[in-house]
């Protein structure tokens, strides 16, 4: 929002001078952004007048000119094809700055000839001129008179609206808060009535009151359009707005000081005695005023005429070409609505149009200012353009005034600490238009513009802004004692273990949407529409996702995509079963896509075992308890490979995690090359160690060194076990035989053939033994061995003979 110094003067009594304004306004929480002040910018330039122009004597396109300046007489050289002897231009001195080159000008020689200054064009001066050449002024300006008083031009104050302030979009707004903070008195004139001769012969019907209200208009004929007068331009131009016509230069100049938008139309344009205000219909087109074809929606507030059956414009945003005034235009209809914020700002968004009209509706344009903004510009339609005005025609109801806040003073003191008398808080409310009945409660009404008051805390901010910020009492905020106890709770520490720990294997951590596509997530198991958002941020992101393993595999085929194949990911991150706060879970994923570079020594390790390996060393980092997991082959869902997929749980309904290759299907149907493997453990269903509570909340607590004096033995075992069980039962049960005395199981060699019967195979796993007293015995080891042998037999294996 910009507006001009001698702009606010007309509604504001002050002596204040730029600085102060934009000062003041800062204080009452106004975000100004820049103070654009032409008189400083334009300071070392001036009036001057060519005396004589000659030919420069080593170029054909140079002359040599005389100059009579503020600094005397001059030479100085000029390039410009109408430098002439008796032109009236602009001078700029030795060392002025120029901005439309970015140069700063010093004394140097012109093929030759010193130039002592320069004369200045529009363009080098930043200032609206099509002339090809110097600019050429009224030859009765004395020489000398400062460029700035030449051109008219003032402060341009330029400041950021907040959503909510829709009444800073004009003047007078800025100017009553102003004043409110004593900046100086308000004077905006008021209002009057123009009375209206017959009734217009254009009637209104709103079909569609949720979109529009109340709409208001009336019939001008016999106007003239045309150029407006130059303090109109001139106005219009200080604040970068370009001047068209006298209609559109009103319209656009009431949007800028009063905060409402009008239209006018053609009035032998239109077709039919009626305008009609509707929702959108199938097959409608409108050529709007900025040239491109819009089809509206039936949430789109649509003007029509010809009985409702052709769009003519679009209710709060942009009229149409159809009936567009020209200086060809004897009669108008002007029109004043309101329009529902909310519809106003979607069709912006959905249409792609962002005009001053809509910017003012979408914020919320003052309800109650339709009939006065309608009476505002006749009466300048009048003056500016002649004609006569009928009797205005009003459809519809404008919305009710805001609510009465319940009030007491003493709020003031207790909320923002400033210590005000009554007769301070009520005369700052009254200033900025609050309608305040007293009594033990105050009552106070909100004025129609300031629709965002709707309780005590909004009166305080608004007393507080006026007052200025820089009246809070400076008191320093009571001491807290920090806690005794870290903040982690025990899912927070095992998120932050799990974090580092996959780093430092050499996992890439992935932060992804909580959102995907609703058909990936029906490949997930989700797509519920109860998880489908009503307002995406993306059409591919419309499903709140079942599992993060889509968002990664994505993740890893953009990395293929752009070369770099072989990935390792992982992300920590919720994901939701359901539409309640008890079906979101936090989940630990991880994901490779094994694409390794060729090499003489081969593939390596299985990456299927690999990701096994990290994923129980994360399990036992996180305090999981590893030695309790069943592992259970088969019973994965449909997005695993059913042959090179598990589970680890803690009996069938508690599944810690499922692991394994991805099914090639759902790689096909996200675009991305396999083979990729992953894991998701459910970190809700992961139980805590027993008596194991941290100060971080709940990690695992460091004991103390185990370091045995003794040496440790092995001893290699063969047992032929059924080929369908599961090799981690066997371990499992090896391992339990002595816990006090096994230290490890491994699986060194499984071997299948000559030897062993059809459907089973042979196992070979190396026990090692810690002894902890004394050095084991032989028939220690013979009675541990026994106990090895006896917990695999009743499993239903038998040792190699």
């Amino acid at each position: 929002m910009k507006f001009t110094l001698s702009w606010l003067k007309e509604h504001l009594d002050t002596t204040a001078d730029i600085e102060a304004v934009a000062s003041a306004m800062t204080m009452a929480g106004l975000e100004v952004e820049e103070v654009h002040d032409p008189l400083k910018a334009l300071a070392p330039f001036s009036v001057a007048k060519i005396v004589s122009a000659e030919q420069h004597p080593n170029a054909d396109r140079l002359q040599v000119c005389q100059v009579d300046t503020v600094d005397g007489r001059k030479e100085i050289v000029c390039g410009a094809p109408n430098a002439r002897a008796g032109l009236t231009t602009i001078y700029a001195p030795i060392g002025a700055y120029v901005p439309g080159l970015d140069v700063t000008l010093v004394e140097k020689p012109v093929r030759g000839i010193v130039s002592n200054g320069m004369l200045c064009s529009g363009g080098e001066l930043m200032l609206p001129d099509e002339n090809d050449g110097i600019l050429e002024l009224s030859g009765d300006l004395a020489v000398g008179t400062p460029a700035a008083e030449v051109f008219g031009l003032e402060p341009v104050i330029d400041f950021e609206v907040t959503p909510n302030r829709p009444d800073w979009l004009g003047v007078a707004g800025i100017a009553r808060d102003l004043a409110a903070a004593g900046l100086g008195i308000l004077k905006t004139p008021a209002i009057e009535a123009v009375a209206g001769k017959g009734a217009s012969s254009i009637g209104v019907r709103i079909e569609a009151p949720e979109l529009c209200p109340t709409f208001a208009g009336r019939v001008i004929r016999g106007v003239r359009n045309g150029p407006s007068p130059k303090w109109l331009q001139d106005r219009l131009s200080a604040i970068g707005l370009r001047p068209i016509n006298r209609l559109v230069d009103i319209t656009n100049l009431i949007s800028y000081d009063r905060a409402r938008p009008l239209h006018v139309y053609d009035l032998s344009r239109l077709e039919g005695a009626e305008i009609v205000v509707r929702g959108g219909r199938e097959g409608d087109s409108l050529v709007a005023l900025d040239g491109k074809t819009y089809g509206p929606s039936a949430a789109d507030c649509v003007i029509a005429d010809a009985a409702g059956a052709r769009a003519i414009g679009l209710g709060g945003v942009m009229g149409g070409e159809s009936t567009g005034c020209s200086d060809e235009t004897t009669d108008v209809f002007v029109e004043s609505a309101w329009f529902e914020p909310i519809v106003i700002a979607q069709t912006g968004r959905l249409l792609g149009i962002s005009s001053d009209a809509q910017y003012r509706f979408a914020r919320g344009v003052d309800t109650h200012s339709v009939v006065p903004g309608l009476e505002l510009a006749t009466r300048l339609i009048l003056d500016l353009c002649g004609g006569e005005a009928s009797e205005i025609v009003v459809a519809g109801q404008a919305p009710t005034a805001p609510d009465a806040v319940e009030f007491q003073p003493s709020y003031v003191k207790r909320l923002s600490g400033m210590d005000l008398s009554d007769e301070r808080i009520e005369s700052i409310l009254t200033a900025l238009g609050f309608d305040i009945a007293k009594g033990a409660t105050w009552s106070v009404t909100p004025p129609t513009w300031r629709r965002d008051v709707d309780g005590r805390a909004d009166l305080v901010e608004e007393v507080s802004r006026i007052e200025g910020f820089d009246h809070l009492p400076d008191e320093a905020l009571p001491a807290v004692a920090y806690p005794a106890q870290g903040v982690l709770n025990p899912r927070q520490a095992r998120v932050r273990l799990a974090r580092r720990a996959l780093a430092a294997m050499g996992y890439s951590e992935a932060v992804t949407w909580s959102f995907t596509k609703q058909s990936t997530a029906a490949l997930f198991g989700g797509g519920d529409a109860r998880l489908v958002l009503e307002n995406p941020i993306a059409a591919d992101l419309d499903c709140m996702r079942p599992s993060a393993l889509p968002n990664l595999i994505q993740a890893a085929a953009r990395n293929a995509a752009r070369g770099h194949a072989d990935a390792a990911l992982f992300e920590i991150g919720p994901i939701y079963l359901g539409d309640g706060p008890e079906d979101q879970r936090t989940v630990i994923a991880g994901l490779v896509a094994p694409h390794a570079d060729r090499h003489w020594g081969g593939a390596g390790e299985d990456p299927l075992f690999a990701l096994k390996g990290d994923l129980m060393a994360l399990l036992q980092e996180i305090g999981a308890p590893v030695a309790s997991l069943q592992l259970a082959q088969g019973s994965n869902r449909d997005w695993w490979h059913p042959g090179r997929s598990a589970r680890l749980q803690l009996g069938p309904k508690n599944v810690i995690v499922e692991f394994g290759t991805l099914h090639p299907r759902v790689l096909k149907a996200l675009d991305a090359d396999g083979p990729m493997l992953a894991f998701e453990i459910v970190l809700d269903t992961v139980p805590e160690p027993r008596g194991q509570k941290g100060k971080n909340g709940g990690g695992k607590a460091r004991g103390s060194a185990d370091l045995p004096n003794l040496m440790p033995l092995t001893r290699d075992f063969a047992f032929v076990v059924d080929e369908a069980k599961a090799v981690g039962d066997l371990t499992r049960a090896v391992a339990g035989a002595d816990k006090a005395l096994i230290a490890e199981v491994r699986v060194f060699d499984v071997y299948r053939g000559k030897g062993v019967p059809e459907g089973q195979k042979s196992v070979a796993i190396e026990v090692e033994l810690q002894p902890r007293e004394a050095t084991l015995t032989e028939a220690e080891i013979e009675a541990l061995s026994a106990k090895v042998v006896a917990a695999v037999t009743k499993l239903g294996g038998s040792l190699r003979s």
